[in-house]
């Protein structure tokens, strides 16, 4: 008979320990050991030969065929896009977001859309297959009744058994919804478990690295945003994607933060409505479809998310604080970076800032973490603060440095076409110190060195001189 030990193991990092501790002294995460009851494993189980192909012979790197895969093709194209330009076959990729954001959904629309040219086997430890065909005819409306003859759908959280489906079925596409429910029944750990994730993780890569089979895993993310389960989970995966926004908005963003197949930090956008999530092809022109024109504290950055350049509208609010300490609330930007520009407003421009509540918005519900976004920002505030309103033509780029300098960000001239693509007349951006790509000429670009420089330009009214302006 097996021996049995107890251990108690972090949900977070996955570190073992023989005894409980309060806190994680590997990650520093409170009341995150769980206990957990380890058989023994006999010899032979440990020994087992465990491989990506079922073969482990070194071969000169000259003989590897070098030939690589053809995509295959997504029709939702913002997908796509975060992909890398497609599926690439006997891949494994983990979907993360907030419950009720729309992973689900998205995944059955993918399945829907694939099963018109593969075999998809959609398996679910979360709904039952009435409830999963109750969402999809609502997905696809009047036309309920063409359901894809190739989308399988099981209820299943038992690895073995969903295996088993997978050797019958054929799938070329598998979607596992979710893998925090999915268990092996020889642990005898509870599901969503450090051991159980980690090693059901383990035994779907095997699956897609040695049959060809594409994998989709969704996964349920902790209150502090990061995916449920051990960190060993991201590493075991391909490609790591998570599907963000407020459940109050209409959109969503679906950001890559790993892909080992192309560009991480690409986003695709959707937005939420009855018929599921539906493609935004033009998100700048969708955050700024309800911008107010000549409107005090509201600014126009461009941020560039992956490779795309996205035009978002930047709001600020000041009023006179009613309490002790004033408050710094920021809605889509960094807390920390808002109070780094707020402190430079001050110290470096003379705003009394002081004893002003400060409120920023991004507005879109989108989340900008890039510092190019500081500029917009800044002015957003001080417009607020003066009751002066931006030029409505004008965007803003650039970094803003603690002596009150304006440093120049990465790939410029694609934020400035985009802006022009948009009808923006012109564009308030750090003095550029190197020589690099010409601006585009249909946009009339300002050069400022620092931030009271660019305020006094943006802030202006009509009168600012044509052409190239360095200030």
């Amino acid at each position: 008979m097996p021996k049995t030990q107890t251990r108690f193991v972090c949900q977070q990092c996955g570190r073992v320990s023989a005894s409980y501790m309060g806190k994680c002294p590997q990650c520093g995460t409170f009341s995150s050991m769980i206990e957990e009851v380890v058989h023994e494993e006999p010899v032979a189980r440990k020994n087992a030969v465990r491989g990506l192909t079922g073969r482990s012979q070194p071969r000169p790197i000259g003989e590897v065929s070098g030939d690589a895969e053809d995509r295959v093709h997504l029709p939702i194209g913002e997908f796509a896009r975060v992909l890398g330009g497609g599926i690439v076959p006997g891949s494994i990729i983990l979907v993360g977001g907030d419950p009720g954001i729309g992973k689900s959904t998205l995944m059955l629309q993918l399945a829907m859309e694939m099963a018109k040219t593969q075999r998809v086997l959609y398996v679910s430890g979360e709904e039952s297959e009435r409830q999963i065909k109750m969402r999809a005819a609502r997905l696809t409306g009047p036309d309920a009744g063409s359901m894809p003859a190739a989308l399988f759908l099981v209820t299943e959280t038992n690895l073995e058994i969903i295996l088993n489906h997978v050797r019958e079925v054929r799938p070329d596409l598998l979607i596992v919804d979710s893998i925090q429910t999915t268990y092996l029944s020889e642990l005898d750990s509870s599901a969503g478990s450090v051991s159980q994730v980690r090693e059901c993780a383990s035994q779907l890569r095997e699956l897609a690295k040695s049959n060809g089979v594409t994998v989709f895993l969704i996964g349920h993310v902790t209150k502090e945003g990061n995916l449920a389960g051990p960190r060993v989970l991201e590493h075991i995966v391909d490609t790591v994607l998570y599907l963000e926004g407020d459940r109050f908005q209409a959109y969503r963003l679906l950001r890559s933060v790993k892909n080992r197949f192309g560009a991480t930090s690409e986003v695709g956008v959707f937005e939420m409505s009855e018929g599921g999530l539906i493609e935004v092809t033009n998100p700048s022109e969708a955050f700024l479809a309800e911008r107010m024109i000549n409107a005090a504290g509201s600014a126009v950055a461009v941020t560039m998310e992956g490779t795309r350049p996205i035009l978002v509208e930047i709001q600020g609010l000041t009023s006179p604080t009613q309490f002790g300490n004033a408050r710094r609330t920021p809605n889509g930007v960094d807390f920390n970076r808002v109070l780094l520009i707020t402190a430079v407003l001050t110290r470096r421009v003379g705003f009394k800032l002081a004893e002003q509540d400060i409120f920023v918005n991004v507005v879109g519900g989108i989340q900008i973490d890039e510092p190019a976004a500081d500029l917009a920002v800044a002015a957003a505030i001080a417009s607020s603060w003066k009751d002066i309103p931006i030029r409505a033509e004008a965007v803003l780029i650039g970094e803003i440095g603690l002596a009150g300098e304006l440093r120049m960000p990465g790939q410029m001239v694609p934020r400035l076409r985009e802006a022009q693509k948009l009808g923006f007349k012109t564009a308030i951006v750090p003095k550029a110190i190197r020589k690099g790509e010409a601006y585009p000429s249909g946009i009339e670009v300002i050069e400022v060195r620092s931030l009271d420089q660019a305020l006094a330009a943006a802030m202006k009214s009509s009168e600012l001189p044509k052409g190239r302006k360095v200030a």
